[in-house]
């Protein structure tokens, strides 16, 4: 099973191999709390770019280990790449721009990232 995500405006969009997640990260950090992010974690294996590489823009702040992904044209941020604790390669997928997700449903986790 996979499910698609996309910008505002659909020129990037990608593929993430395995089912739409139960759960959701929120975190309140100063950019996530900002820009509602809901957060799902993923190996960088399972997810796929299918268009837009041409058109994102890269966001790094704080300590530099996650590269913040956005659309040039529409400006939506629909996931990132860093690296996680134990070193492997992640995608942070927004759930939010998942259209099959069912954001209603999510069981959401709390993480207080502005401590971090």
């Amino acid at each position: 099973m996979a499910y698609e995500g996309s910008c505002h405006c659909g020129a990037v969009t990608y593929t993430v191999e395995g089912d739409i997640p139960d759960t959701a990260m929120s975190c309140n950090c100063s950019h996530c709390r900002r820009k509602g992010f809901l957060l799902t974690f993923v190996p960088i294996d399972r997810f796929r770019l299918e268009s837009g590489s041409d058109k994102l823009a890269s966001n790094k702040f704080n300590k530099h280990n996650i590269d913040h992904q956005l659309c040039s044209d529409c400006g939506c941020q629909s996931f990132s790449v860093g690296i996680a604790p134990d070193g492997a390669k992640m995608a942070a997928v927004n759930l939010r721009c998942v259209p099959d997700a069912d954001l209603d449903a999510l069981q959401i986790q709390k993480v207080d990232g502005a401590s971090f």
